[in-house]
């Protein structure tokens, strides 16, 4: 005989939910009265189904990087150093100023939650990006193509520099095109 009562909800539409709250409110200004509205769930449901507030964070988190953020990881899959490039770049872009964008990054929100509640979080999404950086790294060494001069690692400091900026515009009101022009000759200077 199975334990417990059936869960009365959605569990995957309520953590869509949460992911949006979060993207749009930041983990510190996301309260546990935020979460459960969104989610159409009380607490105890919130804590049976997910965890604490950190744990929901986290889970939310994943589901962002295999969602919305997902062009990163496909953009590892590009030929070339360039397109590799320009796939993340133009990615970051329409993450935070496409259509239908929150506006700013999750990621990066998550590393300026600045109460010492939220350390747990910056050192989980600290990790993520450090893994992320790896991979961009080690796959624009595979692909070899650099631009002359360039290490990999130099690329992945002006594309994490680049995508960041993008996502601290867009909470600042600034629109895509200027956006996409910014990228534009950035990437132009690189002499690809």
């Amino acid at each position: 005989m199975p334990g417990g009562r059936p869960r009365g909800f959605d569990a995957e539409a309520a953590l869509d939910r949460a992911l949006e709250v979060f993207w749009r409110q930041g983990y510190e200004g996301t309260s546990l009265a935020d979460l459960t509205a969104a989610m159409g769930i009380n607490k105890p449901s919130l804590y049976a189904a997910f965890g604490n507030k950190e744990e929901l964070f986290a889970r939310a988190l994943d589901r962002y990087l295999t969602g919305p953020g997902a062009f990163a990881a496909e953009a590892l899959e590009a030929p070339t150093a360039r397109e590799i490039v320009e796939r993340m770049v133009y990615g970051a872009i329409e993450l935070v100023a496409g259509e239908g964008a929150v506006g700013g990054c999750l990621s990066v929100g998550g590393l300026h939650a600045c109460g010492p509640d939220a350390e747990p979080v910056r050192r989980e999404v600290a990790a993520r990006r450090r893994a992320g950086d790896l991979a961009l790294a080690r796959r624009l060494e595979e692909v070899g193509d650099l631009p002359s001069g360039r290490a990999p690692t130099d690329l992945v400091r002006l594309v994490t520099t680049l995508a960041d900026g993008f996502a601290v515009q867009a909470r600042a009101g600034h629109d895509r095109e200027s956006m996409r022009r910014t990228a534009a000759m950035v990437l132009a200077s690189l002499g690809w």
